[in-house]
């Protein structure tokens, strides 16, 4: 999947200091009082601070599907029936793909491991209930563009951090001057972790399967108990927008803009609510790694997986693209707003010069793609190719990962 390595000698840019932002809730872990905040949030946020030893309940909100951010407590599930659709979304255009012929696909030669997005028209957004913040629904025109085929593996980001010596954020511990007043003994690395709990529980507490784990880090996934053996083909996580950023830098790539993720994840289909068809799961089959079974403490693994998958294992969208449903999130390049699709051009749409999130206004956030293995159809549906998510840049979790696109060079004028 690597492109060209145009800057691998150049270490990456050390990430901004994490901001200070207000508590919603707080996860006890040891000495540390680890507090999860993105109160509206799809993705996930970590904050540090003084707090009550108790659990406090995260503030309410409006924004279902807890099961992607376990800052989004106190909500009740939104999923809906498929054809749960609003009655005036926006304009919905037919699809419109040019040069989509599989002999030439896009400027030669491709870059290995990638694959050519055609240039075209689409129908940005969704009409599905819960999903607001992507309406309305517009007409985007995009250049093409190459596109990483699958998400970073963990070999793919080992052999960064091998020629780079890049440390994720997850890995480095909180400055001391960034939390004035908390104990310097308290400030240790980490990062966010499912952990399905023993039984049901509620569904509007999400410090029920989320626990912020010390040690948890793209090379342990899910803690110091956890290692890559056996997982180097599956996606990267633990991996903040940062780090995602640096990777890219490195590899001469970029981060895919939203509006080119969906238009990607489309493969092509004339507005379909999945990346595959109109079907979930079409003559019975399974077509990502999603969830199964009853959220978040009976997962059967229907699909063969529990957690991450290797990367490949479902079938391909009309454009080559693996994976733009389920398994883990997908960092975008463009700042998150819930008005963004009223805001954007309609050509090459970068999203909005920054970033906004009404219900946590001080939280810098980006904007992710895809859903994840947490994902299902009776609680969390966003692997939807239309569904957004958002989260910190400053924050990974063990379902959100990343994949890159690449420009195809532009002739000099003669």
């Amino acid at each position: 999947m690597a492109g060209p390595k145009s800057n691998r000698k150049k270490k990456p840019e050390t990430p901004s200091p994490r901001p200070r932002r207000p508590i919603a809730a707080a996860v006890v872990v040891g000495a540390v009082v680890v507090t999860v905040t993105a109160a509206a949030g799809y993705g996930l946020s970590r904050e540090w601070g003084r707090a009550p030893a108790a659990r406090r309940s995260v503030a309410t909100g409006s924004v279902p599907e807890p099961c992607c951010d376990p800052a989004a407590g106190a909500r009740l599930p939104v999923a809906g029936p498929p054809s749960a659709g609003v009655a005036d979304p926006g304009v919905a255009v037919a699809t419109g793909v040019r040069d989509v012929s599989t002999s030439a696909p896009g400027p030669a030669p491709g870059p290995a491991g990638m694959a050519w997005v055609p240039p075209g028209r689409f129908a940005m957004g969704s009409d599905f209930e819960a999903f607001g913040d992507a309406r309305p629904i517009h007409a985007v025109d995009l250049d093409g563009f190459w596109m990483d085929r699958t998400p970073v593996t963990n070999d793919e980001f080992a052999r960064f951090v091998r020629e780079t010596r890049y440390v994720t954020v997850a890995e480095r511990a909180p400055d001391p001057k960034d939390f004035p007043g908390v104990p310097r003994a308290d400030l240790v690395a980490g990062s966010l972790v499912f952990t399905p709990p023993a039984a049901a529980v509620a569904l509007d507490d999400v410090s029920g399967w989320w626990r912020y784990v010390a040690g948890a880090s793209w090379r342990h996934p899910e803690g110091p108990g956890s290692d890559l053996d056996g997982r180097g083909e599956h996606p990267a996580v633990q991996v903040c927008w940062d780090d995602a950023a640096a990777y890219a830098r490195w590899a001469g790539k970029r981060l895919p803009t939203e509006a080119e993720w969906e238009y990607a994840a489309r493969g092509g289909l004339d507005r379909q609510p999945y990346a595959w068809g109109g079907e979930f799961r079409p003559g019975g089959k399974i077509m990502a790694n999603t969830w199964q079974g009853r959220f978040p403490d009976r997962n059967t693994a229907e699909d063969g997986w529990a957690r991450t998958s290797p990367v490949g294992r479902f079938p391909p969208n009309g454009f080559g693209l693996l994976d733009m449903a389920g398994n883990v999130w997908q960092w975008c390049a463009d700042w998150y707003r819930p008005d963004a699709y009223a805001l954007g051009p309609a050509a090459n749409p970068a999203g909005p010069p920054d970033g906004l999130d009404p219900q946590e206004p001080g939280v810098r956030k980006r904007v992710q793609r895809g859903g994840s293995f947490l994902c299902s159809d009776q609680y969390c549906s966003r692997y939807r190719p239309g569904g957004r998510g958002k989260g910190a840049v400053d924050t990974g979790s063990s379902h959100v990962g990343f994949r890159c696109v690449l420009s195809p060079a532009v002739p000099p004028e003669k």
